[in-house]
């Protein structure tokens, strides 16, 4: 029996997918806990129009994340941080200070989660940082750490 996944299945497929399973299966437990809906052509319908929606949502967001991108690329970002009278700063930066760096001189907001530093950040300089857009889409930032 063909049905549509509404729902996440583990070892069967993910949402809006087309999977064929047993007859018992659909009927006595996919479709009863809302899991799936049998695949008629109405049904089907409208999943087609639902990846169509989804396509579009991920083109549009593709479109955004490029756009971040290169506007961060543009010049680098600077990070400010407590210095010694050596050169060396205070602890070190974290990715929240990149993310609120960004956030005041670029405009976007972009989660520290998604932000990994190349190395340790003990002195200042010019270091590398990468962001993770989800998709497979990524960048290198490059960010200076200056004094304050």
């Amino acid at each position: 029996m063909q049905i549509v996944l509404i729902k996440d299945v583990d070892n069967l497929g993910g949402k809006n997918e087309l999977v064929t399973v047993k007859n018992g299966y659909a009927r006595n437990f996919l479709i009863p806990q809302g899991f799936a809906v049998e695949a008629s052509p109405s049904n089907l319908k409208q999943l087609e129009e639902r990846l169509k929606v989804q396509r579009k949502k991920e083109e549009k967001m593709l479109a955004e994340i490029n756009k971040v991108i290169e506007v961060l690329k543009a010049s680098p970002v600077k990070v400010g941080a407590k210095t010694g009278t050596s050169g060396k700063i205070f602890g070190s930066v974290t990715p929240l200070q990149i993310a609120r760096a960004i956030r005041d001189q670029k405009g976007y907001e972009i989660d520290r989660r998604r932000i990994s530093i190349v190395d340790d950040v003990k002195e200042l300089g010019a270091y590398k940082a990468t962001i993770d857009f989800g998709n497979g889409q990524g960048t290198e930032l490059d960010f200076e750490v200056i004094g304050e």
